[in-house]
């Protein structure tokens, strides 16, 4: 699946630092989920694979060790043994190189946290919106047959694009072979990375993208929208009937292997992904919390209304989200929306592609205003906040610096305390209150 928000966010600036380390000219920024600042408008709908020139002059070509030597000889064994032929290992692995920039990327911890507004702004700038009603025009009929096929809006699908790689211009430039070798040589995710490599052999076997235009991000994420290998096996798909999946050059093959993704994982046909809702004076903020799931009738009957004073739209099991507390926008958020977080599990990316559909779709941003003059708590920050929390018997799941379901869930217990409003968003002021004795 494509990256986490902390590795697509952090991905930029540290493959500069390192490339620049390295003495070699940088090579494009993996895509961020977001997708950071938008790149240049491609020449084309869809990019032309690397040169073997240009490629070598973008990765660092280390010699490889003996200790990294023989891991891939006895990956090799392994791999043949679960059916891969010497052909595709020898394609494989006869030049496979160890990355060290994967291995900084990966091991990185991003001291600092975007906040929601923040991410917005740069996933739905303007620019990004009208690129997209450009593309969704552009890539009409396959976007088109792909909706009918597997019931996904075509707006979402080119949102999904227009988050995963700034709409074809920028997925990586990292051969995803390399990089999954060394993650599974000495990355903290080995396991995960041999088995992705694994799926990645099986692709090259199976002859759907030769190894050199099979690129992506750092941490293995491959083609214009980002999948990873083992998802590539479950769900990219054939669409133009030429015998190869193709995401990286083929637009049919892009769009029906995303749709077909969201279809597999959940998407509601004809169903909203969710909306700008207002709540009524007094609402208790505790009940938006994803646990409580009920229909929008159930809602309504709680004065829940649209932010123009409309009736809801049908949406089952849907939860109320408040991504910036209780002095932010609130969201009416359905199935659709839960689908879209298993693509790739971060909130704000899930509202970012939600909001870019919207927009390319010709309906409005973001109506309420987000409350620009907080501060987000950095990571050290937040595991000081789960300690406190911890300390005065609110659980938060673990002192890791992540603000997961349980760690709001101990916030707004901790509020309801001491009598504030249970939006369970952390502040700079909640975390001083949080540490007076």
């Amino acid at each position: 699946m494509p990256l986490t928000h902390r590795q697509r966010t952090l991905a930029p600036l540290l493959a500069a630092l390192v490339m620049a380390a390295c003495a070699t000219p940088p090579a494009p920024a993996p895509s961020v989920p977001p997708a950071a600042t938008p790149a240049a408008p491609p020449a084309a709908a869809a990019p032309a694979a690397a040169p073997a020139a240009a490629l070598a002059a973008a990765v660092p070509a280390p010699a490889r060790s003996p200790d990294f030597a023989q891991w891939v000889d006895r990956f090799r064994a392994e791999a043949r043994a679960a059916g891969i032929t010497d052909a595709t290992l020898h394609a494989a692995f006869d030049g496979v190189q160890h990355l060290d920039r994967v291995i900084a990327l990966d091991r990185a911890q991003p001291e600092f946290t975007r906040t929601v507004w923040d991410y917005l702004d740069t996933a739905v700038s303007p620019t990004r919106v009208r690129r997209g009603q450009d593309k969704v025009l552009e890539v009409r009929a396959v976007a088109d047959a792909a909706a009918a096929r597997y019931g996904v809006p075509a707006e979402i699908v080119v949102a999904i694009w227009g988050m995963e790689s700034n709409y074809g211009s920028n997925y990586g430039d990292t051969p995803t072979i390399d990089a999954l070798a060394t993650l599974g040589f000495e990355g903290r995710r080995a396991t995960w990375a041999r088995g992705q490599l694994m799926a990645a052999l099986r692709i090259l076997q199976n002859g759907d993208i030769p190894r050199e235009r099979m690129l992506g991000s750092w941490a293995g994420a491959m083609g214009q929208t980002q999948f990873l290998p083992s998802n590539f096996l479950a769900y990219a798909v054939d669409a133009d009937g030429d015998g190869r999946r193709d995401i990286w050059g083929s637009m049919a093959d892009v769009t029906a292997s995303t749709a077909h993704f969201l279809a597999r994982e959940g998407w509601q046909r004809g169903q909203p992904w969710g909306l700008e809702v207002q709540l009524p004076p007094g609402f208790d903020l505790g009940r938006a919390d994803d646990a409580l799931r009920q229909s929008s009738a159930q809602w309504a009957a709680e004065g829940v209304r649209t932010v123009d004073g409309k009736a809801l739209p049908a949406l089952p099991d849907a939860s109320l989200l408040l991504p910036a507390g209780a002095r932010g926008p609130v969201f009416l958020v359905g199935p659709n929306f839960r689908t879209i977080l298993r693509y790739n599990n971060a909130t704000s990316y899930a509202l970012g592609v939600g909001l870019l559909a919207q927009r390319i779709a010709g309906g409005p941003g973001v109506q309420a205003a987000w409350p620009r003059e907080l501060q987000p708590l950095s990571r050290n920050a937040l595991q000081t906040l789960q300690q406190a929390l911890q300390s005065k018997g609110f659980d938060p799941g673990g002192i890791d610096g992540v603000l997961g379901p349980a760690t709001r869930g101990a916030i707004r217990r901790w509020q309801r305390s001491v009598g504030l409003a249970a939006d369970g968003f952390p502040t700079q002021d909640l975390l001083d209150r949080l540490l007076q004795p």
